[in-house]
């Protein structure tokens, strides 16, 4: 069941902040890692069973690799268990029906489908807790010896359900000593409120736009509508998922963890290669090191490392969803990157900025277009309207009323998709004090815009919830 975790959030978040400082130092972990469960349960109560099982078979593995007279043999005997058994427990709640339902229109056959729900987060956890067999099999980790400290490693609530993925070697040092200072815990709040109004104030205001030309009959939509309805899909899936993460870092801080960022300003891209640096940074990196370095990365030639860029992105693309769009999604940025790699990086340093970046930007729309439906022929749909095939008129009144009314709105996106902070470092610096004054102003408005909008909004969970 996917649910509202933002409602339960704001009733859960100050208990469990008390008791994590009332705790004494050694059972803090413990704390967590029973909140996690809490919260997770909120929402999955059967499939924190999943999770837990997962949590301790990869704990077991991992000791079992801490053994020195275990030689190379049982050792990658142990790693290849561990992938099996996590990509198992994956592939049969994400996968099971798609693989299914496959057969039976090629077959002709009947199986019944399953029709099990997806485990929230299932995508993050997983990857997590690989990363850390593979971290202790490569000798980057040690193995963790207190189950409740690895527990809490892989239910760590603030990231839970859809990331960042936090891989362990980042994150061992903290999970057995860290401390939170007043100052981390006021960033870690102010990140949590900016997060909080990217999800409610940005995506879930743009989402209304997308939405209400998404759910048209698309063959019917001029050339402009279409390309505003994908450029506010955009917006949406970019100041959600960013959302989620920013509100994930501040609640890591104020726990006293460092999750590594996930996103750095992505539609300022200067081309394909540039957008996958900036966008779902935890995801591109957990599959540079664990799978695309392993393949032989760009160490055995050319035509071997376009090999390895097709692969992983076809397994990026499989592990957003089980639909056969998502597997062309993917299979399309590899393609792309492949041509980067090749010659088009090349040809594109030549190029004037806002031209690169105008290549970025209409490359990552049809992207979005791939992405956002699950049924193939609305996708065709979709990209025909973009491009005139449909035979429909450039914009009509309709265009006009979406422009004009979204105006505003679609001018905020755009100031907070630019890389302020870089260029406002260069203004004068405000005193201390004033500048902390600005600072809570600022959070608290923004906190009471958010909250009351979530007062009146209807149930609108994060767009990432169901990977």
């Amino acid at each position: 069941m996917v649910f509202s975790s933002l409602l339960f959030l704001f009733l859960f978040l100050p208990a469990v902040l008390l008791l994590y400082w009332l705790s004494p130092r050694r059972l803090k972990n413990l704390m967590l890692f029973l909140a996690s469960l809490v919260f997770y349960a909120w929402g999955e109560p059967v499939y924190i069973v999943i999770m837990l099982i997962s949590t301790v078979t990869d704990f077991i593995f991992g000791l079992l690799l801490s053994k020195p007279e275990w030689g190379p043999k049982r050792r990658k005997a142990i790693v290849v268990a561990s992938v099996i058994v996590n990509l198992a427990l994956l592939s049969y709640f994400k996968y099971a029906d798609f693989l299914i339902g496959n057969v039976n229109a090629m077959l002709g056959t009947d199986i019944p489908l399953s029709e099990l729900a997806l485990p929230i987060g299932i995508s993050f956890y997983t990857f997590q807790s690989m990363s850390y067999i593979i971290d202790v099999y490569r000798g980057t980790a040690k193995a963790q010896r207190n189950w409740i400290d690895f527990g809490t490693f892989v239910a760590l609530f603030p990231q839970l359900v859809a990331g960042p993925i936090v891989q362990y070697n980042t994150i061992a040092e903290q999970l057995g000593e860290r401390r939170v200072t007043i100052a981390m815990f006021s960033e870690g709040v102010r990140r949590f409120i900016i997060g909080l109004a990217k999800k409610v104030l940005l995506a879930n205001n743009i989402g209304l736009l997308w939405h209400a030309i998404s759910d048209t009959d698309i063959g019917t939509l001029p050339v402009l509508t279409a390309w505003l309805g994908i450029v506010a899909f955009a917006f949406q899936i970019y100041f959600d998922f960013s959302g989620y993460s920013e509100m994930a870092i501040g609640l890591g801080l104020m726990f006293g963890f460092r999750f590594n960022e996930n996103f750095n300003k992505p539609y300022t891209a200067q081309s394909i290669t540039d957008f996958w640096r900036r966008w779902h940074i935890s995801l591109s990196s957990w599959f540079k090191d664990y799978v695309y370095i392993p393949l032989g990365g760009n160490r055995r030639g050319l035509g071997k490392q376009l090999r390895n860029i097709l692969i992983v992105w076809v397994l990026t693309g499989i592990w957003h969803g089980a639909a056969w769009n998502f597997m062309l999604w993917g299979l399309y940025f590899g393609v792309i990157l492949v041509f980067e790699k090749w010659a088009g990086l090349r040809l594109l340093a030549k190029a004037p900025r806002w031209i690169r970046h105008s290549y970025a930007i209409v490359l990552i729309l049809v992207g979005w277009a791939l992405f956002a439906f699950d049924e193939l022929p609305k996708v065709g749909s979709y990209l025909a309207a973009m491009f005139g095939l449909s035979g429909r008129p450039i914009w009509d009144d309709l265009t006009i009323y979406f422009a004009y009314t979204n105006a505003l709105l679609l001018t905020l996106l755009i100031m907070a998709s630019l890389a302020w902070k870089k260029r406002a470092s260069t203004a004068p610096a405000m005193g201390g004090g004033v500048r902390a004054a600005a600072n809570v102003v600022w959070c608290a408005g923004l906190f009471f815009l958010s909250v009351s909008y979530l007062v009146d909004a209807t149930f609108n969970p994060f767009l990432y919830f169901r990977f």
